[in-house]
């Protein structure tokens, strides 16, 4: 059975190259960075953080508003395990972007001046 996988395999990968071949600007070429792409993508990740933000302090709110009303005392270890799960997933999703979008401006900070000294040099 295990042939028979294999030589599946390498028929279906045979197919797949010969159909759709990649030359060598395809797999190993990526787009340069410049600090217009570096501050558009720190402009999208900056408002996802806000959004998420948003979306955390709305989640808490709604958690504070509405207690757990059970005398069962794993049905409120449970409950109030979950809750906390999410609001700090959330607030974890809202520090990654953010602190991308920090990155991203630092990022165009530094093309920047790495362009203006090389132009001074030449």
């Amino acid at each position: 059975a295990s042939d028979v996988y294999k030589r599946q395999l390498t028929t279906h990968y045979s197919l797949l190259t010969t159909h759709f071949p990649m030359t060598d600007d395809q797999t190993t070429r990526s787009p340069e960075p410049t600090p217009l792409r570096c501050l558009i993508g720190a402009v999208i990740s900056a408002g996802i953080a806000v959004a998420a933000y948003s979306l955390t302090a709305a989640i808490a709110q709604s958690f504070a508003n509405k207690p757990i009303h059970s005398d069962n005392f794993t049905v409120v270890n449970i409950s109030a395990a979950v809750r906390t799960l999410v609001v700090g997933i959330m607030a974890l999703g809202t520090g990654i972007f953010g602190i991308v979008a920090i990155g991203l401006v630092a990022l165009a900070i530094q093309l920047s001046i790495q362009k203006l000294t090389k132009k001074e040099e030449l």
